[in-house]
Order: C-alpha cells, then sequence, then structure tokens
C-alpha cells in the first residue's frame, strides 16, 4: 500500500463523505491505478485511523411489502375466531386479534356465558390483562377458569 500523501488524504475524503469500502476500492483502482483487494483497503482505512459511517438500511415504506406476523400468514379478517370450533360444553368464546395490542404479545377478545365481552391481551412477562367493556363488571370464577382453558387451547392450536 504504497500511497501518496495526496492519494491518503483523497481516501480520507471517500471516507468522509460516506462511501463503503468496496466503493473505496473501485475509486483506488480508478483513479490511482492501484489494485488493492477488500482487505488491503480495510487496513489502509485502519492504518490511516479512519472510520467508516454506518449505511442506514433502506426502509420500504410500502405497507403491501411487510411479512405478516408468525403464525398468521393465512389471515386476512382483522379479527378471527381463534378457537376454530369451540368446544361443545364451553360458554366462553375467545377472538384472537389479526393485528395485536401494542405491548402486547397476543391480544383479542371474550365473551362470557352471561353475553359480556372483554378485551384480553398476554404481555411478555405472562400477565394476562382483561377490561371489560362494561364498567366495573366481573366475571363468574366458573368463566374465568373456562376463558383460561379456552385462550390455551386457541394459543396451543396457533403455535403461540
Amino acid at each position: 500500500m504504497n500511497l501518496t500523501d495526496a492519494q491518503k488524504e483523497a481516501v480520507t475524503g471517500w471516507v468522509a463523505d460516506g462511501l463503503k469500502l468496496s466503493e473505496i476500492q473501485s475509486r483506488i483502482s480508478e483513479s490511482f491505478e492501484v489494485s488493492l483487494t477488500y482487505m488491503d483497503v480495510r487496513f489502509l482505512i485502519e492504518d490511516l485511523e479512519l472510520q467508516l459511517k454506518e449505511q442506514p438500511k433502506p426502509v420500504d415504506s410500502d405497507l403491501r411489502n411487510v411479512p405478516p406476523p408468525p403464525g398468521n400468514e393465512a389471515i386476512e379478517n382483522e379479527q378471527i375466531d381463534a378457537s376454530d370450533k369451540p368446544s361443545a360444553d364451553s360458554s366462553v368464546s375467545v377472538l384472537l386479534h389479526n393485528l395485536y395490542k401494542p405491548g402486547a404479545v397476543v391480544s383479542g377478545d371474550v365473551t362470557f356465558s352471561d353475553g359480556e365481552k372483554a378485551g384480553w391481551s398476554l404481555d411478555q412477562t405472562g400477565r394476562l390483562a382483561l377490561n371489560p367493556t362494561t364498567e366495573g363488571y366481573q366475571p363468574s370464577q366458573d368463566d374465568l377458569q373456562e376463558f383460561q382453558k379456552e385462550l390455551s387451547m386457541v394459543l396451543q392450536s396457533r403455535g403461540l
């Protein structure tokens, strides 16, 4: 790597401009007619005590190209009946949201045996939150146990 001081200054400028290592390698070859390997250019940058700039990753703003969340590839509805077929003896219906609530690993809705509805969510620590639509509503102990059982079956059937 026998570059002159002027050539080293040019390389310093290219690094400051944010060029990638491969682009610097190409410019050295074209401008100075010096053939350096990729590693030689890397060592040159280190010898000159330069830091390559982090290249921002391209962001695709077209949401049609965003893959669906894991486990929801075939889901097209905003909300689905996650129990597929509710248990014959179950009086509690559990629904799984297609798009989960912020901060939740999974979320959905539940309808209890008395017809009351509530939103539910499960966070990263495994805490279950139940948010009834009627303020102050408390489901019966039997309904809570049935809800937990149905929820467990729903999550297992979806591989969650």
